[in-house]
């Protein structure tokens, strides 16, 4: 008998439409009356939320994240019903930080409940039947949506309205759910769950993270605010390959010396961010999650333990020269030697072993941190 532990968090999956058709919370999760038979599997659910998605905060997940460690070791796997407005930043966000080889599984609705063909009980059922799987273990956290598994590192809300809004676009579906049956075609090379470096044990808040979203003469005074207003991080989202209009480049250049990190990203859903942009080298590429995925991936603490596994990889380059020096902060950057050889193979890299202060990166003169 598999046990799996259901938590409710809110959303539409949970919702009733009323007789305008406006969609609002239940004080009842009607999520809690699926009279489904499950062979073999036995569910305990909580209601540990109940929140529209858009208001899902850092504080949420590391809840999440907390009670995912406390009561994972009593049960098979974990499912999380969620909104699906920010389903996609929960989801990498507890892919990143929980230290479980068991199947957390996220999963929402497009419709609420009373709609005609709802469709959150057959994505509940699919999501219980995924954390219940033997093959679901070690795969990292997942997104179970309208009849396909997807991978939390690649998922991204692709529709306003749809009910096959959740895509792979850059990698496609790992799997999906038929009649009850879970098949997988494929599996995640990137790092998750046990094997990623970061580490939330200890931390009660995340460092405050802004996202720039780009666009045609974008000015300096939409960048301004977030140098004085306690970011620890700032995502560019640019255009293209992450590009930055001239405008707010000198901005950005502003907040590195400030200490804050700033990665470049792009506002367009698929591709990398790759370090040969039309831009200055001075501001490292998020290469592969845009935007929300990295606004995950940013913090002081976290930075420490990423160059540290950095240092593995770069320490035989120990001499300063006059050519940029790029360090990034993002998990796969494990890559970080091999990309740099790829597209700078006279570019020397300078190891530390720990993370630079601004005066410091002043001193050492063109050197981005990141």
């Amino acid at each position: 008998m598999k046990k799996i532990l259901v938590l409710h968090t809110g959303g539409t999956i949970s919702m009733h439409a009323d007789q305008a058709g406006n969609v609002r919370p239940d004080t009842d999760n009607p999520m809690n009356h699926i009279g489904v038979s499950l062979d073999n599997i036995e569910v305990t659910a909580i209601d540990f939320f109940n929140i529209p998605s858009p208001h899902i905060t850092p504080k949420h997940m590391l809840q999440l994240y907390q009670e995912i460690k406390q009561k994972a070791a009593d049960f098979d796997g974990v499912v999380i019903t969620h909104g699906t407005d920010t389903l996609e930043e929960t989801a990498y966000f507890l892919n990143l930080t929980v230290k479980s080889n068991k199947p957390v599984v996220l999963v929402g609705a497009m419709r609420p409940s009373t709609a005609l063909s709802a469709d959150g009980p057959l994505n509940l059922y699919n999501a219980v039947v995924t954390a219940a799987a033997k093959e679901s273990k070690d795969k990292g956290v997942l997104v179970a949506m309208n009849g396909l598994i997807l991978g939390a590192q690649s998922t991204v809300k692709m529709n306003t309205v749809d009910v096959q809004t959740f895509q792979a676009p850059n990698s496609g579906a790992l799997g999906y759910v038929l009649n009850g049956k879970v098949f997988y075609n494929q599996v995640t090379l990137k790092k998750h769950t046990t094997q990623s470096v970061f580490d939330v044990t200890h931390l009660n808040a995340l460092p405050k993270v802004g996202i720039v979203y780009s666009y045609s003469n974008i000015e300096a005074d939409m960048v301004t605010p977030m140098l004085n207003n306690g970011y620890k991080g700032i995502i560019h989202a640019g255009v293209g390959n992450g590009n930055i209009h001239q405008n707010i480049f000198p901005v950005l250049t502003d907040a590195r010396q400030k200490g804050i990190l700033v990665v470049r990203s792009s506002r367009v859903p698929t591709g990398p961010t790759t370090l040969d942009a039309e831009v200055e080298k001075k501001i490292v590429a998020s290469l592969t999650k845009n935007d929300q995925g990295v606004y995950l991936a940013l913090g002081p603490d976290l930075m420490q333990k990423l160059l540290a596994q950095l240092n593995e990889n770069i320490k035989k380059f120990s001499e300063l020269s006059q050519k940029p020096i790029l360090l990034t902060s993002h998990i796969i950057r494990i890559y970080l030697s091999r990309l740099l050889e790829q597209f700078y193979p006279d570019l020397t890299v300078l190891s530390f072993n720990e993370v630079i202060t601004s005066v410091q990166i002043q001193a050492l003169g063109n050197i981005t941190l990141s």
